[in-house]
């Protein structure tokens, strides 16, 4: 092809049609340009098809981040109710209701003393963020909700730092001051697997009346009711947000695959 258009240019030269030779030449170079950018507007075209594919693959898994995250998270939910439902009974007897079964009362304590931190699972969003891939999410509705799911996070752990500095303080130690958790723990151990671990350690009548009249323990359950419910009411609010993105996501990946 080269070697023609050279052939051309020399023969309107020899044939001294300098006119015709010129805007041949910038047809020549019309043509060239054209090529380039067409050539500029596919490899565009691959790099974007390139980079929508990486983008979906992030979607894809930020989607099966935030199903396992619902998941344990209702799970929490209905632990940490329980335990709120602990707290209150426990807090009956604080006021005067008699003590008639020292095993149920027990277990409700140790329901409480095991409580357990929340660690959602955000690789996908670590990695767009470490990588400094964020700006591969084209939509500006998905990033927005990744960074204020974010944010609420770090403001539930914030809140489950002071839940863990007022369970230390208000029950743990006083609990450890007042109690043998020796026959505590192969008591509950033992009715919570229906015999089949732990001992039948029978717990004296009076074995909670130091407990029941402990202040600190009190104010460290009336705390517990508290800041678990407004631990419950966030991570309620987290578990909408995250549906809401699953929402989004799937309209982000149908409508522009």
């Amino acid at each position: 092809m080269v070697s023609l258009f050279r052939k051309i240019r020399q023969k309107l030269l020899a044939e001294g049609k300098t006119g015709r030779y010129l805007k041949y030449a910038i047809g020549e170079i019309l043509l060239v340009v054209i090529g380039i950018l067409i050539a500029l507007q596919i490899n565009n075209w691959n790099d974007a098809r390139k980079s929508r594919v990486k983008e979906l693959h992030y979607l894809q898994n930020i989607k099966s981040d935030l199903i396992v995250n619902i998941a344990e998270m209702q799970n929490y939910l209905t632990d940490r109710t329980e335990k709120i439902a602990a707290a209150k009974r426990i807090l009956e007897h604080f006021e005067g209701k008699p003590l008639d079964d020292l095993s149920r009362f027990n277990a409700d304590g140790v329901n409480i003393y095991s409580w357990q931190k929340f660690y959602q699972s955000n690789n996908t969003f670590q990695e767009l963020l470490n990588s400094g891939n964020l700006a591969i999410i084209s939509n500006d509705e998905i990033k927005n909700h990744l960074l204020d799911i974010e944010a609420l996070y770090k403001k539930m752990k914030s809140e489950e730092e002071h839940f863990r500095f007022d369970t230390e303080t208000m029950i743990y130690t006083p609990l450890y001051a007042l109690m043998d958790l020796n026959p505590l723990v192969k008591n509950v151990e033992f009715t919570v697997s229906q015999g089949q671990s732990g001992e039948s350690t029978p717990l004296p009548e009076d074995y909670f009346n130091d407990f029941l009249k402990s202040q600190p323990l009190k104010n460290g359950f009336v705390l517990t009711v508290l800041e678990l419910n407004t631990l419950n009411a966030q991570m309620q609010k987290m578990i909408n947000m995250s549906q809401a993105l699953i929402e989004i996501i799937a309209l982000e990946t149908n409508s522009r695959t």
